[in-house]
């Protein structure tokens, strides 16, 4: 048995009879649905179709709706969450809006691109980026947090109901500390993992302290948070997230490059991240802010 869960602004019956006619057509068996939030979010199980083939069907029935579709026999409400920060917890890359101050913001961001695609190593794009910042003054990061750092919409909602009802909670982030830190506090995140910028006379020293916050330590994090991994829930975006989300009971892409995407078992593209919350069953009601 899957259950699917449906996430749009305007979900309609009519949308929830154009995905149960999609998966019959497929070969499917639908059940009836049910709503969590009226013309919001509801639930469809099936049977019938693999859950590759069952999202891929429902994600071009409803190309504007958010799809997750999961295994019944997963616990549905996750014991861990474990997360990215750059553009998953937050809407910017801190990095490259650090080096907007340096003027060097286009260069920066370019290869945060490339590495974030994939297409460059993570720890030596790391390190290249770091090094243009060498000299920068260090007040510069206090001012960029408070300047240019913004919550992602939902992520106090999606953290603090998940630590509500007894999950543990993990941002992990190839960003800073200077940064994660805080937005780890003002989120509500038990846990904090993040790399560390090197300071010296009130300057960036243009390096970052080893051992590197990568893929690896990502996916480290997620095993070994003593939770069994059906029961464990990682989001991010780029492609040094890929193995925690191929690693998770529910890995999620969100807003995400396509390489992350298709690693995924499910990407939001078009909400916020109280989709994750509609994953798990729970309803604006259930909601801690």
């Amino acid at each position: 048995m899957l259950l699917a869960t449906l996430v749009g602004p305007a979900l309609s019956p009519g949308d929830l009879r154009v995905a149960s006619d999609a998966l019959a057509a497929a070969g499917a068996t639908p059940q009836h649905w049910t709503w969590i939030d009226d013309g919001l979010a509801a639930d469809l199980p099936l049977t019938g179709l693999e859950l590759v083939v069952a999202r891929d069907v429902l994600e071009a029935a409803l190309p504007a709706v958010d799809v997750i579709v999961q295994s019944t026999f997963a616990p549905r409400r996750k014991r861990l969450l474990i997360a990215d920060m750059d553009s998953t917890m937050i809407t910017v890359e801190c990095i490259d809006e650090l080096a907007d101050y340096a003027g060097l913001k286009p260069q920066i961001a370019a290869i945060t691109e490339a590495a974030m695609r994939g297409d460059l190593d993570f720890v030596g794009a790391l390190d290249a980026r770091v090094a243009l910042l060498k000299d920068l003054d260090a007040a510069v990061i206090d001012q960029c947090r408070a300047e240019r750092v913004r919550l992602m919409p939902g992520a106090r909602a999606l953290v603090q109901t998940m630590r509500g009802a007894g999950a543990a909670t993990i941002l992990v982030s190839g960003g800073f500390t200077a940064f994660a830190e805080p937005v780890g506090a003002e989120i509500g995140f038990a846990r904090v993992v993040a790399n560390v910028l090197e300071i010296a006379d009130g300057k960036l020293t243009g390096t970052v302290a080893r051992p590197v916050v990568d893929s690896a330590t990502k996916l480290a994090e997620l095993q070994s948070a003593g939770v069994p991994l059906p029961a464990t829930l990682a989001v991010g975006d780029g492609a040094n997230d890929i193995p925690m989300i191929e690693a998770a009971g529910l890995g999620i892409a969100y807003h995400a490059k396509p390489r992350t995407a298709a690693a995924a078992q499910a990407a939001v593209r078009h909400g916020d991240l109280t989709v994750l919350l509609y994953a798990q069953g729970y309803a604006r009601k259930d909601w801690a802010v």
